[in-house]
């Protein structure tokens, strides 16, 4: 394979295992360090981790990083002789695009509720705005994104070791 080929493979494995390790973060410890907490800070802190996210190095070099270099890895590993490498990728890819479709379907819209319910200050019935936020849906689909990702970087890492 071509220098570029597995340079964008390395680069898909890099951003595959920041995201991994992204949504494990709030599986293993800001969704439950947010459990134990009272209404008022886990609507102000939620909305604020959620401001906070949307910045260049989660999507450029995270969240839509990993769908493109995954992407562009596989396109590039068609052409090869020997296969192998090439199936693992695009299982790797299939594990992300499952992990994309539960953030855009389940994620994003209860995050932009929460948002769009405004200040904690200034809501009146913040468990009422925690109820509708479903925090068990988010952090039961959060699992399976970090559990996703986790196999989506193994499956880029096993590329990488059976590259030709």
């Amino acid at each position: 394979m071509s220098l570029l080929s597995e340079l964008v493979l390395i680069a898909a494995t890099v951003a595959m295992g920041i995201m991994a390790g992204v949504f494990g973060l709030y599986a293993h410890t800001i969704m439950p360090g947010l459990r134990r907490t009272d209404d008022r800070t886990f609507v102000g802190a939620f909305q604020a981790i959620d401001r906070a996210i949307i910045n260049g190095w989660f999507l450029g070099g995270g969240f839509l990083g990993a769908l493109v270099l995954t992407g562009a890895a596989a396109l590039l590993y068609l052409g090869a002789p020997d296969r192998t490498a090439l199936w693992w990728i695009l299982a790797a890819f299939v594990l992300y695009l499952v992990t994309f479709f539960i953030t855009t379907a389940v994620h994003l819209p209860l995050n932009n509720a929460l948002k769009a319910a405004g200040d904690p200050d200034a809501i009146t019935d913040l468990a009422a705005v925690r109820t509708r936020f479903a925090e068990a849906r988010w952090a039961r689909w959060n699992t399976i994104r970090a559990v996703a990702t986790t196999a989506a970087a193994l499956c880029l890492a096993v590329a990488l070791i059976v590259s030709p």
